[in-house]
Protein backbone atom coordinates (compact mmCIF):
# COMPACT_ATOMS: atom_id res chain seq x y z
CA UNK A 1 0.00 0.00 0.00
CA UNK A 2 1.21 3.52 -0.98
CA UNK A 3 1.50 5.93 1.52
CA UNK A 4 -0.79 9.10 0.92
CA UNK A 5 0.14 12.92 0.28
CA UNK A 6 -1.87 13.77 3.12
CA UNK A 7 0.05 11.76 5.76
CA UNK A 8 2.97 13.24 4.23
CA UNK A 9 1.97 16.53 4.65
CA UNK A 10 1.23 16.06 8.26
CA UNK A 11 4.21 14.55 8.86
CA UNK A 12 6.29 17.67 7.50
CA UNK A 13 4.14 20.03 9.20
CA UNK A 14 5.34 18.10 12.43
CA UNK A 15 8.98 18.39 11.59
CA UNK A 16 8.04 22.26 11.09
CA UNK A 17 10.27 23.05 14.29
CA UNK A 18 13.58 22.19 12.74
CA UNK A 19 14.69 23.34 9.62
CA UNK A 20 15.98 21.91 6.19
CA UNK A 21 13.84 19.15 6.51
CA UNK A 22 13.00 17.50 2.94
CA UNK A 23 11.59 14.30 1.27
CA UNK A 24 11.64 12.41 -2.06
CA UNK A 25 8.66 9.97 -3.88
CA UNK A 26 10.12 6.96 -4.47
CA UNK A 27 8.20 3.94 -5.34
CA UNK A 28 4.46 5.36 -3.44
CA UNK A 29 6.59 6.34 -0.11
CA UNK A 30 8.14 8.77 0.77
CA UNK A 31 12.06 9.30 1.63
CA UNK A 32 12.71 12.06 4.93
CA UNK A 33 16.22 13.98 5.18
CA UNK A 34 17.21 16.29 7.32
CA UNK A 35 20.06 18.39 6.96
CA UNK A 36 20.58 16.28 3.52
CA UNK A 37 20.96 13.13 5.61
CA UNK A 38 18.33 10.29 5.14
CA UNK A 39 16.55 10.16 8.69
CA UNK A 40 13.72 7.92 7.78
CA UNK A 41 10.85 7.94 5.50
CA UNK A 42 6.81 7.21 5.43
CA UNK A 43 5.97 4.01 4.17
CA UNK A 44 2.81 2.60 4.42
CA UNK A 45 1.63 5.68 6.35
CA UNK A 46 3.52 5.09 8.78
CA UNK A 47 7.15 7.57 9.91
CA UNK A 48 9.97 4.87 10.42
CA UNK A 49 13.35 6.44 11.55
CA UNK A 50 16.40 5.02 11.07
CA UNK A 51 17.73 2.95 14.44
CA UNK A 52 20.00 4.87 15.58
CA UNK A 53 21.31 4.67 19.21
CA UNK A 54 20.02 8.09 20.28
CA UNK A 55 16.58 6.82 18.49
CA UNK A 56 16.68 3.84 20.60
CA UNK A 57 16.94 5.59 23.49
CA UNK A 58 14.09 8.22 23.00
CA UNK A 59 12.04 5.66 21.98
CA UNK A 60 13.11 2.25 24.08
CA UNK A 61 9.80 0.58 23.63
CA UNK A 62 9.03 1.30 20.13
CA UNK A 63 8.40 -1.41 17.53
CA UNK A 64 10.74 -2.30 14.64
CA UNK A 65 9.01 -2.54 11.23
CA UNK A 66 10.27 -3.32 7.83
CA UNK A 67 9.32 -0.67 5.25
CA UNK A 68 9.48 -2.71 2.87
CA UNK A 69 10.73 -6.20 1.90
CA UNK A 70 14.19 -7.35 1.54
CA UNK A 71 15.00 -3.88 3.95
CA UNK A 72 16.55 -3.54 7.49
CA UNK A 73 14.28 -2.96 10.28
CA UNK A 74 13.29 0.98 10.90
CA UNK A 75 12.07 1.96 14.29
CA UNK A 76 8.35 2.92 14.57
CA UNK A 77 7.61 6.96 15.71
CA UNK A 78 4.33 6.86 17.26
CA UNK A 79 4.18 9.75 19.11
CA UNK A 80 3.79 11.90 15.89
CA UNK A 81 1.32 14.45 17.64
CA UNK A 82 4.44 15.90 19.66
CA UNK A 83 6.46 19.06 17.70
CA UNK A 84 8.97 18.90 20.27
CA UNK A 85 9.88 15.22 20.65
CA UNK A 86 10.28 15.14 16.57
CA UNK A 87 12.50 18.16 16.86
CA UNK A 88 15.07 16.64 19.61
CA UNK A 89 14.96 13.32 18.40
CA UNK A 90 16.04 14.58 14.41
CA UNK A 91 18.95 16.82 16.24
CA UNK A 92 20.07 13.85 18.43
CA UNK A 93 20.33 11.47 15.38
CA UNK A 94 21.96 13.91 13.45
CA UNK A 95 25.81 13.26 14.38
CA UNK A 96 24.92 9.36 13.70
CA UNK A 97 23.51 9.43 10.37
CA UNK A 98 26.56 9.02 7.63
CA UNK A 99 26.30 11.62 5.10
CA UNK A 100 25.07 11.46 1.80
CA UNK A 101 26.90 9.51 -0.75
CA UNK A 102 29.08 12.12 -3.02
CA UNK A 103 27.97 11.50 -6.79
CA UNK A 104 30.07 11.18 -9.29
Amino acid sequence: MASTKEYLDFILEQLSEVDDISYRAMLGEYIIYYQGKVIGGIYDDCFLVKPTKSAKEYMPEADMQLPYEGAKEMILVDDVENKEFLAKLLMAMYEELPSPKKKK
